[in-house]
């Protein structure tokens, strides 16, 4: 495995070595008029966008020995509306935007001491809506690329719970608090809006947007040993999030069946030797390589149903949370376009990672611990993914490209667990040491894609593509093994339904006709329904038989990427 992603970067390094070489061999570029569109006036549209935010809550018993932020993966689609003025090539807007929001998030809050039942934490947004200004600067052929910065207020509706795990194996009543509120915030972002027509233009857009506080309430909880009460409390939350957007964009005024300028064309007919143009009409195939540096997170939820005879699957028995699984992996892409529109585009990758923890989290285990925290280390980790699309464009020119797709992606992971320190509790030890493989998990998700696909030429060298996919549905199944139990001991693991959201943007620069170096970003997140299945095999030596519960799974991936691609028109 190693040997494939070498193979893969040493393949990128030498396209880029071999055809930077004939940089020297384009002719100079045509000269084109002076800027002579105006982005002045109103427009309305819509957008579609991921990302994730992170949730954080206040401890009231003091510092945590873990948990209290919430990562919480999201999916937006909404629209906008705004006003430009233009002056010589300076552009000013105010904008009004909302969004509906697909959220899920839960961790560990509230765990001061391994004495006391901590919580599972949910929050999550359901709208987004921010009024901005804008400020921005045309640049590039006839001035139809919009660079801009925004910030503004921005309002969100968050929603949530904060529920006691297992208190004593089920033989004591299970507290919860649940909130939903809206508050106001604060966002700024970036962008790059693209005019496609005199009536369309397409923009890729990050935002990051903060809101403070509210306090809410946390439920009394258990303390054991010495048995007691403590009361209930309140908590301070805190969100941020970071979102990237594709938007289109209709301008008042403007004929929106026009696809042509009336002025002339981005490239100007020219001699052999000039640009080319960007998007030929007929059949098209452009393919690379890629190396993407990202980090990984794997989080599955053990609920104390129907086993100890509560109902709610958000009172976990036990949690395991892999996280900072940092890896480096290689990967082929490539993407075929037809003269009616209609294209193909695929990706297939394998990596490795040796970083990264696990927290292996219970919650009143026999003996009455409150809770337990085993700290581990991974090593030997592997991930292998691929995504495939069909799609339509139903905007192209020379210089643009704007459809929707539908298709699928797969992903699956495997690490093993080392070592074992107990961070928590005093009265429990791991029974393992230090270099000890004591686990291993196998993930494997499978899932839908539906989404909106973007690429615009800003300059004559310079591209930008992005596309955002939602995953309506996933379908998830793994399994764990736990190595030093008395029996051989395992967790087979499965689920669907859930949800999930993948987003990635490349910048990209044509060295010469054909071939283009670029750098992008990514980020990955799939989930399951919190009703999903565990199956214990062999628990322990005194229960020799399978064990089925209920169970929640979710996985986030993410990071940057470096690519080579040579288009052959």
């Amino acid at each position: 495995m190693r040997s494939g992603v070498l193979l893969l970067g040493a393949t990128t390094i030498a396209l880029v070595a071999s055809s930077a070489a004939n940089a020297a061999d384009l002719e100079p570029e045509v000269k084109l008029p002076p800027a002579v569109w105006d982005w002045s006036g109103g427009y309305i549209g819509g957008h579609v966008g991921g990302g994730y935010g992170r949730t954080s809550f206040s401890n009231p018993y003091g510092p945590s020995i873990y948990g209290d932020v919430v990562d919480t993966p999201v999916f937006v689609a909404g629209g906008q509306l705004g006003y430009n003025w233009q002056k010589s090539s300076w552009v000013f807007g105010v904008e009004l935007d909302a969004s509906g929001v697909v959220s899920d998030g839960t961790n560990t809050c509230l765990a001061a001491s391994g004495f006391v039942v901590s919580a599972n934490c949910k929050a999550g947004p359901n709208v987004f809506a921010t009024g901005t200004g804008r400020i921005g600067y045309a640049f590039g052929a006839l001035g139809r690329t919009l660079a801009y910065l925004k910030g503004g207020v921005a309002w969100q509706n968050n929603q949530g719970d904060v529920v006691n795990n297992n208190e004593l194996m089920g033989r004591w009543p299970q507290e919860k608090t649940h909130f939903d509120y809206g508050r106001l915030g604060a966002i700024i972002g970036l962008g790059v809006e693209q005019a496609l027509t005199p009536a369309w233009s397409v923009k890729a857009e990050y935002n990051y947007l903060h809101f403070a506080g509210p306090s809410v309430a946390t439920p009394p909880t258990v303390q054991d040993p010495p048995l007691a009460i403590v009361p209930a409390n309140t908590t301070s939350l805190s969100s941020n999030y970071h979102i990237g957007k594709i938007g289109l964009n209709y301008h008042f005024g403007a004929d929106p069946w026009t696809a042509k300028w009336s002025d002339a064309p981005l490239y100007a007919k020219a001699p052999a030797g000039a640009p080319p143009i960007a998007y030929p009409a007929g059949w098209s195939f452009e393919g690379g390589s890629r190396l993407w540096l990202s980090r990984g997170r794997f989080q599955w939820d053990d609920s104390v149903t129907p086993y100890f005879g509560i109902e709610d699957p958000d009172v976990l028995f036990s949690r395991l949370t892999y996280r900072g699984l940092d890896g480096l992996s290689g990967e082929l892409f490539g993407r075929v376009d037809s003269p009616w529109g209609v294209f193909l585009k695929a990706n297939i990758g394998l990596g490795r990672f040796d970083k990264g923890y696990l927290n292996n989290q219970d919650w009143g285990i026999p003996g009455y611990l409150s809770y337990i925290n085993n700290a581990s280390g991974q090593g030997n980790g592997r991930f292998t993914y691929y995504t495939a699309d069909v799609g339509y464009e139903f905007l192209r020119g020379a210089n643009y490209k704007v459809g929707g797709f539908i298709g699928w992606t797969y992903y699956e992971q495997s690490s093993d667990s080392i070592g074992c320190t107990q961070i928590a509790n005093p009265f429990y030890t791991c029974p393992a040491r230090p270099g000890t493989v004591v686990g291993s998990q196998n993930t494997q998700w499978n899932a839908p894609r539906v989404g909106l696909s973007a690429e615009t030429m800003l300059t004559d060298r310079w591209r930008l593509n992005t596309d955002v996919a939602y995953l309506p549905w996933t379908d998830f199944k793994g399994r764990d093994n736990h190595l030093l139990r008395d029996g051989t001991t395992f967790f087979d693991q499965r689920g669907n339904g859930g949800g999930g959201v993948q987003i990635e943007g490349v910048l990209s620069y044509f060295i010469t006709k054909n071939f283009s170096v670029g750098v992008g970003g990514r980020y990955w997140a799939m989930w399951t329904k919190k009703d999903s299945e565990v199956t214990c095999t062999v628990c322990d030596s005194a229960r020799n038989s399978a064990m089925t519960q209920s169970a929640k799974y979710s996985m986030e991936r993410w990071g940057t990427f470096f690519q080579a691609s040579y288009r052959f028109d």
